[in-house]
């Protein structure tokens, strides 16, 4: 049985996981609570590719005190040699006696041997802590282990009207700072960013996570365009030389751009641009999901840009529909979000 207090370690855990926002790609979040008779004993969260997991710092955090404890973990414990040892391995030799799991491993290569093998040793396993919680930190290695595809984001900030710039492209800002500084967040949490090239010609946007000290894992850049040359795109971005430009017309070549993302360990792509860019990659059918921010602002103008151009449809029931919506607030502006191919 699952009580209140094992969610509440459990939810500890996604808290310490979140500590490495950004900075684990290509390999997942993951935190780790190690508890003896009521107590917290021991700590950890995997904090960059190639370094210990979360189950090994944690152990390391508890000391000696492992024994008979029980380790609540938000991913499905690692039974494999990668880049690390295998946690299993690590956790049996603690003398952990229970394991609580948020997420079960989706790569159907492990999928369930981690618990067939802590089950095996003896060891007493419950799945499905606060699943939800813990599937959430993880949505965009999910996808990527499974389907070799990286998880896309679409960004737009838009007014209470829809527009996102005047008839002259004017943009800067539609949104408040609190919603700019979400904007940086999630550009931490991407291994690359995309913008059409119209946006880059007129808002010459830096691509970057601006903060100080600079950040350590810049996004590659990735400009979409059917008529860019590089020595064009090279004088946007002078001292980046990873800066690339993306053609695609046919949902088979988006579906070939992804797959090959993929394969560069690309497992989190924010897209952000203009309406009729917006429009092309909804199209091809490559977003998972949408971020609005929406400004408390009317700008008005039958001419003014809107969020998403096109081709006008016919019926609104060719409308795309988001499941798991959620809404909230950052500063004046607010921020919709939900999932278009669940």
């Amino acid at each position: 049985m699952v009580t209140d207090l094992d969610k509440r370690y459990m939810l500890e855990a996604v808290a310490l996981a979140k500590k490495a926002w950004g900075m684990t790609s290509p390999n997942p979040l993951v935190g780790a609570v190690i508890v003896k008779d009521g107590r917290i004993v021991g700590t950890g969260y995997h904090a960059c590719a190639g370094e210990p997991h979360a189950e090994v710092n944690a152990i390391q955090n508890a000391g000696n005190e492992t024994e008979a404890a029980d380790i609540y973990v938000t991913l499905e414990p690692c039974s494999t040699h990668g880049r690390t040892p295998p946690c299993t391995k690590a956790i049996i030799a603690a003398g952990i006696k229970r394991v609580y799991i948020g997420s079960t491993d989706p790569n159907p290569k492990h999928a369930g041997n981690g618990i067939k093998i802590l089950r095996k040793a003896g060891i007493e396993v419950i799945t499905d802590v606060e699943t939800a919680a813990c599937d959430s930190i993880n949505e965009a290695f999910f996808k990527w282990v499974t389907t070799g595809k990286p998880f896309v984001i679409l960004k737009m900030a838009m007014t209470l009207d829809g527009k996102i710039a005047t008839v002259g492209g004017q943009s800067k800002w539609i949104t408040g700072p609190a919603a700019r500084a979400h904007v940086q967040r999630l550009r931490k949490w991407s291994d690359a960013i995309m913008v059409g090239g119209n946006t880059l010609r007129e808002d010459r946007p830096s691509l970057t996570v601006r903060e100080e000290p600079p950040w350590s894992r810049q996004p590659l850049k990735l400009i979409a365009s059917n008529s860019m040359q590089n020595s064009e795109l090279h004088e946007y971005f002078p001292a980046d030389k990873t800066a690339r430009i993306i053609s695609a017309d046919l949902i088979e070549d988006w579906n070939s751009i992804m797959l090959q993302l993929g394969s560069e360990e690309i497992t989190a792509l924010l897209i952000e641009g203009g309406g009729e860019f917006a429009a092309a990659v909804l199209a091809a059918r490559v977003v998972d999901k949408v971020e609005f921010h929406v400004a408390p602002k009317i700008l008005g103008g039958r001419n003014s840009r809107p969020v998403i151009g096109g081709p006008d449809p016919e019926d609104l029931s060719l409308a795309r529909e988001l499941s798991d919506v959620t809404v909230k607030r950052a500063g004046e502006d607010i921020i919709i979000s939900g999932y278009l191919n669940r």
